[in-house]
């Protein structure tokens, strides 16, 4: 009975779907006695999740076990619960332990178990590994250019007495927002302040610039081959498999045809 119940999706889903609204519900909780509760809760899910592999090890053997790549993402999102659930088994008190509490804190991952269950996620896990390899490199120099660009506004800003390129790694970060569109015009107006009017305007000029060659055309390129290369199908055997049937039509209406001469 166990058995079947533990090997029933529907039943697991149901599970995933507690334990997220348990964590949801979790952050509200400002009582000792509520928050004893919720951990409760929580460490007994994780224990049912447990409980549920090792049927599963048992059932499909470890080998078939981890055949299945949502079966290697379920055991490693129940490895990060096990701390948490030993700590409080045990009564640790996990909150001055900063080790442990990064592994209760990894908990809420274990939301991740309920991808599996969406209709089709196969088709679109493939998708995006297809978009993402036909993508790599231009992404890569998608990179480059950010970095080109956040290196080159680091060495034309570093004395503008503004936070936005006071060193590499913050010029970086405020040139990949540029990029996205956000704070291209507040950045060029805080940095402007400082100069006369004659270099404002090479400013603003820089700054167009830059989000047009970055924000507008370097974005959209890079969208627009992943999301092609998302929703394409694989399409491949098919096209070869038509090729073949036209060529046997046509086979068949040539021989037609000097049958009827």
């Amino acid at each position: 009975m166990i058995k079947k119940l533990f090997l029933n999706n529907k039943f697991i889903l149901g599970l995933i779907l507690i334990n997220a609204l348990i964590l949801f519900i979790g952050g509200y909780l400002t009582l000792d006695n509520h928050k004893l509760i919720f951990l409760f809760a929580d460490n007994l899910l994780t224990a049912l999740f447990i409980l549920e592999l090792v049927i599963k090890l048992r059932e499909f053997g470890v080998k078939g076990y981890f055949s299945s790549n949502w079966n290697r993402l379920d055991f490693i999102l129940i490895v990060i619960s096990v701390p948490a659930l030993i700590s409080f088994v045990l009564s640790i008190d996990i909150f001055d332990v900063s080790f442990l509490l990064v592994f209760r804190i990894l908990r809420v991952f274990k939301a991740f178990r309920f991808f599996k269950f969406i209709p089709n996620i196969g088709q679109l896990v493939a998708g995006v590994q297809r978009a993402l390899k036909a993508s790599v490199f231009i992404l890569l120099g998608f990179v480059i250019y950010i970095f080109i660009i956040g290196i080159l506004s680091f060495y034309l800003f570093q004395n503008s007495n503004t936070e936005y390129f006071s060193n590499p790694t913050i010029s970086l970060y405020s040139t990949f927002k540029i990029f996205t569109v956000e704070g291209w015009f507040e950045i060029p107006e805080v940095i402007s302040a400082n100069y006369s009017e004659t270099a404002s305007f090479f400013i603003y000029l820089y700054f167009i610039f830059v989000v047009v060659t970055g924000g507008i055309i370097g974005l959209s390129l890079v969208n627009s081959i992943f999301v092609d290369s998302m929703v394409s199908d694989n399409n491949d055997e098919i096209e070869k498999k038509i090729d073949d049937l036209d060529a046997k039509v046509t086979q068949i209406l040539k021989k037609l045809s000097d049958h009827e001469i």
